[in-house]
This record gives C-alpha cells, sequence and structure tokens, in this order.
C-alpha cells in the first residue's frame, strides 16, 4: 500500500467513516467522530504503523486527511 492508502485506512478506522466519504472533506471538529480523544487515537495509530514520533506541532497541524498526508509524507518521509 502506499502512504495515501494507509492513512485513508487508519483514516475511516478510528473516525468510522464510509468507504464513499471523500477524505478531502475530512476535517477535525468537522467531521462528526473527529473530536480530540480520536485526534490523539488517530496520532497514535499513525505513529505506530510508520514508526515515527510526531512532534507536538505537527500533531496540531493535522487538522484534515490532505494535511496529514502532506505532513507525514513530507517531513516524516513515513513510506509504506
Amino acid at each position: 500500500m502506499t502512504l495515501e492508502q494507509d492513512l485513508a485506512a487508519i483514516f475511516r478506522d478510528i473516525l468510522d467513516l464510509e468507504p464513499a466519504v471523500d477524505l478531502a472533506t475530512v476535517k477535525y471538529r468537522t467531521t462528526v467522530r473527529w473530536d480530540s480523544l480520536a485526534h490523539m487515537e488517530l496520532i497514535t495509530a499513525i505513529e505506530e504503523r510508520f514508526d515515527i514520533v510526531i512532534d507536538t506541532v505537527d500533531i496540531v497541524r493535522i487538522n484534515s486527511f490532505p494535511t496529514a498526508v502532506a505532513i507525514i509524507g513530507g517531513k516524516y518521509g513515513a513510506a509504506a
């Protein structure tokens, strides 16, 4: 799987999203299930999947699916 596919699977699982949901529209606090607890669940799942530690600034910056892809793929060089 690619980085984006792995992140999509994590987001869909943690946020309980249907396959038809366009992940480009998934945003923190506007997506029903994405509250502060789910946010930390997402961060933990991402860190475990990619064996990284996301710094506090980036934890706050990850507020949408596209942003997560950009940050994890860019700064952390995470590979599938």
